[in-house]
C-alpha cells in the first residue's frame, strides 16, 4: 500500500492563518471531486474560521474523560474506517488525552500515512522540538507540546503561512485571534513585536535549510556531481601569506555582485598538521573574512588542489578565488604545473579566479638550511657512540672473519650507521657512515689494510653502502624533525585552545592572554603596554637588565602601534615567534574590541544625556511659561490696581502664591536633573517600587477610584530607575491619559517580560492613529486638544527622553476595544551593569 503524503502548515506564532488556509485547501481538493474530511479543527472560537469549516465532511470526535474532565479528541478509528483520500488534522504538537491509543497527535497523522491516506496538518514553530530552546530564549516560555524534527522534516511539502508582525498584532487588536479579555496580556507578552519579527525569521530561516537540505538530497540521490548556481557562493583560498588580504576583498565584491551571495574562505593544511603559513597572518585573515560577514574554514589534505575543489562542491561554491602562484619562472619550470592550474582543470563548472596580487612570481630562492631536529647533547652522543662503536664493531668483525663474511660485515655497519642517525641525527650518522665505508675498505676489501680496491665490482657495492648510509640517517633526521615540528604545532594548539577556553570562561581576554603567554613559552615575565606607557596587563617579572622581546601590537589611526607586547626572560626561536605572531594578532583583536566597548559605553552615556537635555529645553520653553504668566500677571494687577477688594486681592495674592510654587518646585527639579548634563549629577538608578511609584503619582493628580483601575502585579520586583524622574514620567502620562480616557476609567497594569518590567497605561479615548504616533513626541504637539490650561506636566517629549535616560522606553499601543496604551518599559533592579 503506498504510504499518504503529508503537507505541513508552518506558522510563526498563532493566529497567522494556517488553520484557515488548511480548510481554504480543503474545500478546493473537496469542489475537485476529491474525498475530504476534517478529521480535527480548533476554531478557538474564530468565527471566520468556523465558517470555512461549514460545508466540509466532518468526523465527529470522541469523547475521553480525565480526572472528572470530559476532553474532545480526534476520532482515530472512526477516520480510518472512513478512509478518505484526505484528512484534515490540525494542530500537530497536541498531546491527546490519556488512555489514547497514542500520545500525541503527530503519531495519529503517522497511522493516518500508513494507511495511504493523505493529511494536510498545521503546525507552529515554536512546536518544532530542536527549536524548544531558541524560543523560549525569545519569549521566555518554555514550550511542552514539541513534534520531532524528523516528522516534520519527512513531510512532502512544508509551506510557511506568513503574515506581518504589525499585521497580527492588529488582528489581535480588533479581537480576530483571542477574547478581548485576553488580548492586552497577549500583547504585552508573547505577542510582542520584537518576539514576533523573531519568530517569523526562525520560522523562514528553518524552511529555508529544509529547502537546502532537500536540494542536497534530491543531487545526492540522483548522483549530480555538478553545483546548481541557485545562489552565488564563493570560496576564497587562503595559504597564510601576505596576498590573503587582497584574495578576500576581491572574493566579497564578487559576492555581493548577487543579491543573498554568500563568502566562504578556505585554508588547507597538510595531515601532519603542519601549516606553511603564518598563524598570525591567517588570524588576521579570519578576522576580515567574519567582518566581512563571510565564514572560515580550515580543511586537511595533502592534495591541496583537490582538497580545494572537494570543499568548493561540498558547499555547492559557483566561483574559486585563488591568488597567482609566488613561484618565480624557474622554480615553475622545475616543480611542473602549479596549484593554479590543477584547480582550474578539476574544477569542472565552477568558475575560478586566479588574482595577481603584490607578492606574484618574487623568483627562485634555494631552500634554507635549517638547524637539526634533534639537541645538541643528543648530536654528541650520536657522535661518541660512532667513535666509540666504530672500533669495537671493528674488532669484533676482524675477529669474526672469514673469506663469506663481507654481506655480514658490510650489514653490521649499516646497522651501526641506523643506530647512530636514531641517537644524533643526520651528522653524526653521516660520520658514521664516511668512517664505517673507510673502515670496511681498510680491513675487509682486498688488498687488505690499504684504501685501495682491487675489484670494481667491490668499489660499487662500497659506494652504495655509503649512499644507502647517507640516505637512511637523512629519513631518520627528517622524522625526527616532523615529530618535534607536530609536538610544537600541537603545543600551539593547546596555548590558543587554553587563551579561548579563558575567555569564554569569563576571564578578562587580554590579562588571560599574557598570562597563558608567560606559561607556555617559560618566561620571566609579560607585559602589554600601551602606546601611552600604561601597562594593559603583566604577568611575571621583568628581568633585572631589562633585555626584552619586543613586539607591536595593534595599529592607530594616526599611524604606529596601539600597544607593546615586552617578553622577558630568554630569546625566542622562530617557532616560538610563529606563535607569539598568532598571540599578538589575537590581542590585537582584543584590544580593538575593548576599545569598541569603551566607545559604544562612552556613545551610550552620551545619547542618554542627549535625551535628557533636549527634553529639558523642551520642559523650560513649555512648562514654565503658565506659571510665569500667572505669577507676573498677579503681581502686575496687585501693583497696577491702588483700590482692590479684600477678596481681589486675596485671590490675586493666592494666584501669585501657586504660581510661584509651582515654578519653584518645577525650577528645582529641572535643575537637579540638568546638572546630569554639565556630569555633576548623574541619573539616580536605584531599585524602585513601581507600585509605589504609581501611588505617588495618582496622589498627586488627586485621582480617585473612579477614575483609575489598578492591576498592578504584587510579585513584581524593583525597577531600575530614579524615583523623582519615573514620578514625573507617570504624573505626565496619566494627566494625558486622564484628558482623553472618554469617560471609561485609566487602567493602570504593571507586569515583567523577561529581565524588563513593564507600566501600562491604558485609556478608552479616541486613541491616536499609528502614522501620528511619532508627532506625540514632538515638543508643544497636543494632538487636537486646544485647553492650554489643563496640568502643569513636561509634556510626552519630556517623558520619553526620562525613561530612556533611565535605560527604559516609551512607547504607544492600541488599546483593545479603542484607545491608546502607553508602556513604559524599564529594566529589573539588578540587570544593569555597574
Amino acid at each position: 500500500m503506498k504510504r499518504g503524503r503529508l503537507r505541513v502548515l508552518l506558522g510563526a506564532a498563532p493566529g497567522v492563518g494556517k488553520t484557515y488556509e488548511m480548510l481554504e485547501e480543503g474545500r478546493r481538493l473537496l469542489d475537485e471531486g476529491r474525498d475530504v474530511v476534517v478529521a480535527v479543527v480548533e476554531t478557538h472560537g474564530r468565527a471566520a474560521t468556523a465558517a470555512r469549516a461549514e460545508g466540509l465532511p466532518l468526523v465527529s470526535r470522541r469523547t475521553a474523560s480525565h480526572r472528572g474532565v470530559a476532553l474532545d479528541e480526534m476520532d482515530l478509528d472512526a477516520v480510518l474506517a472512513r478512509r478518505p483520500d484526505l484528512a484534515l488534522v490540525d494542530e500537530l504538537a497536541h498531546t491527546n488525552a490519556p488512555g489514547s491509543r497514542n500520545g500525541k497527535r503527530w503519531q495519529d497523522v503517522e497511522e493516518l500515512r500508513d494507511a495511504g491516506i493523505d493529511v494536510i496538518t498545521t503546525v507552529n514553530v515554536q512546536h518544532i522540538e530542536s527549536l524548544g530552546g531558541v524560543v523560549e530564549q525569545i519569549t521566555g516560555i518554555a514550550q511542552r507540546e514539541t513534534v520531532p524534527d524528523a516528522v516534520v522534516r519527512g513531510a512532502d511539502q512544508i509551506e510557511v503561512v506568513d503574515l506581518a508582525p504589525q499585521s497580527l498584532r492588529d488582528r489581535l487588536s480588533a479581537g480576530f485571534v483571542y477574547p478581548a479579555e485576553r488580548v492586552d496580556a497577549a500583547l504585552s507578552n508573547y505577542f510582542r513585536l520584537g518576539n514576533l519579527t523573531a519568530l517569523r525569521e526562525l520560522a523562514l530561516l528553518w524552511l529555508a535549510d529544509e529547502v537546502d537540505s532537500a536540494l542536497k538530497s534530491y543531487r545526492a540521490e540522483h548522483d549530480i556531481r555538478g553545483s546548481w548556481q541557485a545562489r552565488e557562493r564563493v570560496v576564497v583560498a587562503l595559504t597564510g601569506g601576505p596576498e590573503g588580504e587582497t584574495l578576500l576583498r576581491r572574493g566579497a565584491r564578487i559576492a555581493a555582485r548577487a543579491t543573498g551571495g554568500e563568502l566562504f574562505a578556505v585554508h588547507v593544511s597538510s595531515q601532519d598538521g603542519l601549516r606553511t603559513g603564518s598563524p598570525g597572518a591567517l588570524a588576521a585573515q579570519r578576522a576580515l573574512v567574519e567582518s566581512l560577514g563571510g565564514s572560515y574554514h580550515q580543511v586537511v589534505g595533502d592534495d591541496i588542489p583537490r582538497t580545494l575543489v572537494d570543499f568548493a562542491r561540498s558547499v555547492d561554491a559557483t566561483q574559486l578565488v585563488i591568488g597567482v602562484s609566488r613561484r618565480g619562472r624557474l622554480a615553475a619550470a622545475l616543480t611542473g604545473p602549479g596549484i593554479g592550474a590543477t584547480v582550474t582543470r578539476e574544477s569542472g563548472d565552477i568558475d575560478v579566479h586566479i588574482v595577481t596580487h603584490a607578492a606574484a612570481g618574487r623568483g627562485f630562492a634555494l631552500p634554507r638550511l635549517r638547524g637539526g631536529a634533534l639537541s645538541v647533547k643528543r648530536r654528541i652522543l650520536g657522535f661518541v657512540v660512532a667513535l666509540v662503536g666504530g672500533p669495537l664493531l671493528s674488532l669484533l668483525l676482524v675477529a669474526l672473519r672469514s673469506p663469506d663474511s663481507i654481506t655480514s660485515d658490510v650489514l653490521s655497519y649499516q646497522l651501526l650507521v641506523v643506530v647512530v642517525a636514531l641517537i644524533g641525527g643526520i651528522w653524526p650518522a653521516l660520520f658514521a657512515a664516511v668512517l664505517s665505508g673507510i673502515t670496511l675498505d681498510f680491513l675487509f676489501v682486498d688488498p687488505l689494510y690499504t684504501v685501495t680496491i682491487a675489484d670494481p665490482h667491490e668499489a660499487i657495492a662500497l659506494g652504495l653502502y655509503v649512499v644507502i648510509a647517507i640516505l637512511v640517517s637523512y629519513v631518520v633526521d627528517r622524522a625526527a624533525r616532523a615529530a618535534r615540528v607536530a609536538r610544537r604545532a600541537a603545543a600551539e594548539s593547546e596555548l590558543l585552545a587554553t587563551v579561548a577556553g579563558s575567555v569564554l570562561r569569563g576571564e578578562s581576554a587580554v590579562p588571560a592572554m599574557v598570562a597563558r603567554t608567560r606559561e607556555s613559552l617559560s618566561l620571566t615575565g609579560v607585559r602589554l603596554v600601551a602606546a601611552d606607557g600604561e601597562v594593559l596587563a603583566t604577568d611575571g617579572e621583568p628581568v633585572p637588565d631589562g633585555r626584552s622581546t619586543t613586539l607591536p601590537v595593534g595599529a592607530l589611526p594616526g599611524g604606529g602601534s596601539r600597544a607593546t607586547l615586552e617578553l622577558h626572560g630568554r630569546d625566542l626561536d622562530a617557532s616560538e615567534l610563529r606563535l607569539v605572531d598568532a598571540i599578538v594578532a589575537q590581542l590585537s583583536a582584543a584590544l580593538e574590541h575593548t576599545d569598541l566597548a569603551e566607545t559604544a559605553r562612552a556613545a551610550d552615556v552620551l545619547a542618554e544625556t542627549d535625551q535628557v537635555r533636549s527634553a529639558l529645553l523642551s520642559a523650560v520653553s513649555h512648562d514654565l511659561r503658565r506659571p510665569l504668566a500667572a505669577a507676573v500677571a498677579a503681581i502686575g494687577g496687585l501693583r497696577a490696581a491702588s483700590a482692590l477688594s479684600p477678596g481681589d486681592r486675596a485671590e490675586l495674592l493666592a494666584t501669585a502664591d501657586e504660581s510661584l510654587a509651582t515654578l519653584s518646585r518645577l525650577v528645582t527639579d529641572l535643575l537637579d536633573v540638568s546638572r546630569v548634563q554639565a556630569g555633576v549629577l548623574a541619573v539616580s538608578l536605584t531599585p524602585t517600587d513601581a507600585a509605589g511609584s504609581v501611588l505617588a503619582a495618582l496622589d498627586e493628580l488627586s485621582l480617585g477610584p473612579g477614575e483609575v483601575e489598578l492591576a498592578l502585579d504584587p510579585e513584581l520586583p524593583p525597577l531600575q530607575a530614579d524615583p523623582v524622574l519615573l514620578q514625573r514620567v507617570l504624573v505626565n502620562v496619566l494627566a494625558n491619559a486622564q484628558r482623553h480616557r472618554g469617560g471609561a476609567a485609566v487602567r493602570v497594569s504593571t507586569s515583567r517580560l523577561g529581565e524588563t518590567a513593564e507600566i501600562r497605561i491604558a485609556d478608552r479615548g479616541e486613541g491616536v492613529a499609528p502614522e501620528r504616533r511619532d508627532d506625540m513626541f514632538a515638543p508643544f504637539q497636543r494632538l487636537g486638544d486646544i485647553d492650554n490650561t489643563t496640568g502643569l506636566g513636561l509634556g510626552l517629549a519630556l517623558s520619553k527622553g526620562f525613561t530612556e535616560g533611565m535605560g527604559g522606553a516609551l512607547t504607544p499601543e492600541d488599546t483593545p476595544g479603542g484607545g491608546l496604551t502607553m508602556v513604559i518599559a524599564l529594566p529589573v533592579a539588578g540587570r544593569i551593569d555597574a
